[in-house]
């Protein structure tokens, strides 16, 4: 090896390096410790002997653990089937008729994209505010717009809370991955586009046969992020509906239950640090487990075309 290479080589580690540290410290370190404190029983911040596997069996089929975790689970489901067919869907959509440039097209792009500059907890009180039951903004637009049979305390009915946060959080959202399928959609070869075009075929046949199959890529990885988010959300459901997930648990999911179990309890008010690490773990594996089935099949499709 000559010195040429020793010195590229020293480059290169002097630039990953940071990054392997940060991703060690901050990821990986984390999720074995996780691991490590799920094996064990806690009292308060002390460990105690070796549990085996017992903290997962209190989740899965212990009462209350059990019925709070379904629960949550639940309500990450729904996020994340609720976001993929309304938030994705409309992106997919947008970004097309941003990308035949229709009227007005670079300023969309931009009133799209600016919900996602503002702070996520900003964004959870400030929707908090305007759907206060009495004076909140949303509430007072329907009863000046003649709708008052409309106007509804939306945090506090169980059937809609949950979606109520989840639409907040999609109105943030949207212009995401409305630029991504944008950039996808501009990256499809034009040849291909004229060519079905030259053959007769519609707008919206090209559209489904021409331009979906070749934005795959970009639709695999808005899938894989919308999973990650799904089953990692906090912040919407602590600024808007508290810790406790309510009400009564209606919009608690698994990023809330593992907080409130790990350093409140669960029922008790005692932190359960062993519980709240096996929740934890099971959130990483179902997100790396789902993660990968998308990414598989998304490749298998890919490959099929």
């Amino acid at each position: 090896m000559n010195q040429r290479s020793l010195s590229r080589n020293a480059w290169i580690a002097f630039f990953v390096t940071p990054g392997l540290a940060i991703v060690a410290i901050f990821i990986i370190l984390p999720l074995f410790m996780s691991l490590f404190n799920s094996l064990y029983f806690w009292r308060g911040m002390a460990r105690l002997e070796f549990a085996g596997l017992e903290n997962f069996r209190r989740i899965f089929f212990q009462y209350p653990f059990s019925e709070r975790f379904f629960n949550a689970l639940g309500n990450n489901v729904k996020w994340f089937t609720t976001t993929m067919l309304v938030q994705n869907t409309l992106g997919l959509l947008f970004g097309y008729f941003l990308s035949r440039r229709i009227p007005g097209s670079p300023v969309f792009q931009r009133v799209f994209f600016v919900p996602v500059l503002f702070s996520i907890v900003a964004v959870g009180f400030l929707w908090r505010l305007y759907l206060t039951p009495g004076t909140g903004l949303v509430n007072q637009f329907l009863l000046q717009a003649g709708l008052g049979s409309w106007a509804r305390p939306w945090l506090g009915e169980q059937a809609i809370a949950t979606y109520v946060i989840i639409a907040v959080n999609i109105w943030r959202w949207l212009g995401f991955p409305t630029l991504v399928f944008y950039a996808a959609i501009n990256n499809v070869p034009q040849d291909c586009l004229e060519a079905a075009y030259l053959d007769g075929a519609s707008e919206t046949r090209v559209f489904f046969q021409v331009i979906v199959p070749l934005v795959i890529p970009a639709i695999m990885i808005i899938t894989v992020l919308t999973m990650i988010g799904s089953l990692n959300v906090f912040e919407q459901i602590y600024t808007m509906t508290g810790l406790s997930g309510g009400p009564y648990y209606s919009t608690d999911t698994l990023g809330t239950l593992f907080y409130r179990t790990a350093f409140g309890g669960v029922d008790t008010g005692l932190p359960l640090i062993g519980v709240g690490s096996a929740i934890g773990v099971i959130i990483y594996l179902l997100t790396f487990a789902s993660s990968a089935l998308a990414i598989l099949y998304f490749r298998g499709r890919e490959t099929e075309l």
